[in-house]
C-alpha cells in the first residue's frame, strides 16, 4: 500500500495541486490589481477621488464575506469543476470592465460584483483539496495553495512593471494635474491594458477548469486504474476515522463518544462522518450537506473564536495585497520601481509560508507556528512605526519581514479546522464561515486611507493593534486546547490537535 499511496500522492501533486494553485493565483491577482493600477493614476484618469478606491475595496470585501458560506455550499452542491470555472469566467469579464470605469458608482458596483463571484472560490477549493489528502499531508499542500496569494502579489508587481514600461502613459507629474487641465489623451492608458491582460488570462484558464477538475478522487483522471482511484478515496476516509480511535499527543482528532451519548447517537454521528462502528471508512462518495451539519457548525464555539482571530490576523496580508504598491511608492519611488520592488516582500511571504507549513505537518503542531508568524509580524510593524521616513532601507527590510510572518496564520487555522470537523458537510460549512475572515479587507480599506500617505504610520499602528489582538486570541485558544488535552489524557480520550 505504501507504493500505491506514494503513486497517488505524486500524481495528485503533479496534476491537481499546481492547477488549483494557478486558479488561486489568478483569483488573488484579479482581487488586488486595483492597487497596481492606482500607482499609474487609475482613479485620477477615471475622474475619481482616491478615497473612491478604498470604498470600492470595502464594497468588494463586504460582498465577498457575506456570500462566503453560500458560495461554499453551492460549490459543494454544483461540483467544484463547474462552479469554479463558471464564477471565474464571470469575474474575469468584470475585471476587464474595470478598464472602462468612469464613475464612482461603476467602480463600487463592479468591485462588489467581483467580490460576490469570488466569494465561493476559496472555501470550495479548500474543501475540494481536503478530499484528496490526509490530515498531515493537508497543511503543506494548503500552504503551497495559499502561498499563491503572496506569489500573486509578486507576479502582479512584475506584470505591472512590464506593462507600464512597454506602454508608458503620462509622466509622473501629469498624475498630479487635474484631469480638466490635461490635454486629451490618445489611445489606452497603461492601467487599462493591465486590467484587460489579467482578465484575459483568467477567462482562458477558467474554461480549462471545466474539463480538468473531477468530482472527487474516485473520478480523478490522472489515476490510471480503478484500484488507485478506490484507494485514493478510501485512505482519506480511513484517516478521518482514525481521528476518533488514535490516542496521540499531537493528534488533531475529535473526542470519543461522551459517556452519556447513546449507541444510536454515536452510530448516527459515525454515519455522518463516513465510518462504521469499527472505525472503517464507508466508501461510496462524499455525503451530502444536511441540516445537522449546519447546526453542528454554527453551534461550535471553536469556529467563532478562531474566526475573530482569523479576521484580526489577516489585516496585514489583505491590506498589502492591495496597498503595498502604494506604500512602496510612498517611499519616493517611481511607478515602475514601486511595482518592481513589491516582488521581494511577497516572495519572502510565500517562501516563509511554505517552510512553516512543511514544519507544521512534520511536527503535527499548528498554533506554535501561528504564534511565530504573528510575533514576526508584530516586531516588523513596530519597526515601521518607529523608524523615521528617511530610513528607506530599514523600512523596506521591515516590509519583507512583515510579509514573512503575515501569511502563516490563515492556512494553518484552516488546516486545524478542516482536520477537526466530524463530517464532510460540517467541514464545508465551517470553511465557509471561516471565509468571513476576509472581513479583514473591510478593515484594511479603512486603515490604509490615502490621507495617511505617504508614510502610513497611523495605518501601521492600527495594523499592529489588530495583529496584537490576534496573538492574544490564538494564545488563549492554544492554552484552552492544551488544558482540554490534559484532561482527555487523564480520561483516556482522544486529544484535539494543537
Amino acid at each position: 500500500m505504501k507504493a500505491l499511496t506514494a503513486t497517488i500522492k505524486r500524481r495528485t501533486d503533479i496534476y491537481l495541486l499546481p492547477f488549483l494553485s494557478l486558479l488561486f493565483l489568478l483569483n488573488s491577482l484579479d482581487r488586488s490589481n486595483v492597487g497596481n493600477a492606482e500607482t499609474a493614476g487609475f482613479t485620477h484618469h477615471a475622474g475619481l477621488a482616491p478615497e473612491d478606491l478604498n470604498d470600492a475595496v470595502s464594497a468588494f470585501f463586504v460582498a465577498f464575506v457575506v456570500l462566503q458560506p453560500v458560495g461554499a455550499a453551492l460549490g459543494k452542491r454544483v461540483g467544484v469543476g463547474r462552479w469554479v470555472g463558471g464564477v471565474m469566467v464571470g469575474w474575469g469579464i468584470l475585471t476587464g470592465l474595470n478598464a472602462f470605469v468612469q464613475s464612482r458608482a461603476q467602480l463600487i458596483g463592479l468591485r462588489a460584483c467581483i467580490g460576490a463571484l469570488e466569494a465561493g472560490f476559496y472555501p470550495a477549493t479548500v474543501f475540494y483539496l481536503s478530499l484528496f489528502y490526509t490530515r498531515y499531508e493537508f497543511a503543506q499542500r494548503l500552504g503551497m495553495f495559499y502561498g499563491q496569494y503572496a506569489v500573486a502579489g509578486a507576479f502582479g508587481g512584475l506584470i505591472s512593471y512590464f506593462v507600464f514600461k512597454l506602454f508608458p502613459s503620462d509622466p509622473e507629474s501629469d498624475i498630479r494635474t487635474p484631469p480638466a487641465q490635461q490635454p486629451e489623451h490618445e489611445g489606452w492608458y497603461n492601467y487599462q491594458i493591465l486590467f484587460l491582460l489579467e482578465a484575459g488570462l483568467t477567462i482562458i484558464v477558467a474554461f480549462t477548469a471545466f474539463f480538468w477538475l473531477p468530482t472527487g478522487p474516485k473520478n480523478a483522471w490522472w489515476l490510471k486504474t480503478p484500484a488507485e482511484r478506490a484507494w485514493a478515496e478510501r485512505r482519506v476516509l480511513i484517516d478521518r476515522a482514525q481521528a476518533e480511535n488514535v490516542l496521540e499527543e499531537e493528534e488533531e482528532g475529535e473526542e470519543l463518544l461522551a459517556e452519556n451519548e447513546s449507541d444510536n447517537e454515536g452510530a448516527k454521528r459515525r454515519q455522518r462522518r463516513g465510518t462504521n462502528g469499527d472505525g472503517k471508512a464507508i466508501i461510496g462518495g462524499e455525503p451530502g450537506l444536511n441540516k445537522q451539519d449546519i447546526t453542528d457548525a454554527i453551534t461550535d464555539w471553536r469556529v467563532w473564536w478562531l474566526l475573530v482571530c482569523n479576521i484580526t490576523s489577516s489585516v496585514p496580508g489583505i491590506a498589502f495585497s492591495i496597498f503595498l504598491p502604494l506604500v512602496v511608492k510612498g517611499f519616493g519611488f517611481s511607478t515602475l520601481h514601486a511595482n518592481l520592488l513589491t516582488v521581494p516582500p511577497f516572495l519572502c511571504g510565500a517562501c516563509s509560508l511554505w517552510c512553516t507549513t512543511y514544519l507544521s505537518d512534520r511536527s503535527r503542531l499548528r498554533f506554535k507556528y501561528i504564534l511565530y508568524g504573528l510575533t514576526l509580524s508584530l516586531s516588523s510593524l513596530a519597526l515601521l512605526v518607529l523608524l523615521p521616513l528617511t530610513a528607506l532601507t530599514p523600512r523596506y527590510f521591515s516590509l519583507c519581514l512583515l510579509l514573512s510572518g503575515t501569511y502563516i496564520a490563515s492556512p494553518l487555522t484552516v488546516a486545524w479546522l478542516s482536520n477537526n470537523m466530524e463530517t464532510p458537510g460540517k467541514r464545508a460549512v465551517v470553511l465557509g464561515i471561516n471565509g468571513w475572515g476576509n472581513a479583514a479587507g473591510v478593515l484594511a480599506s479603512w486603515i490604509f486611507r490615502p490621507e495617511w500617505a505617504p508614510g502610513y504610520e497611523r495605518s501601521f499602528g492600527w495594523t499592529m493593534g489588530s495583529v496584537g489582538v490576534a496573538w492574544v486570541g490564538y494564545a488563549l485558544f492554544w492554552a484552552a486546547i492544551r488544558g482540554g488535552n490534559g484532561r482527555r489524557r487523564r480520561m483516556g480520550l482522544v486529544l484535539v490537535g494543537e
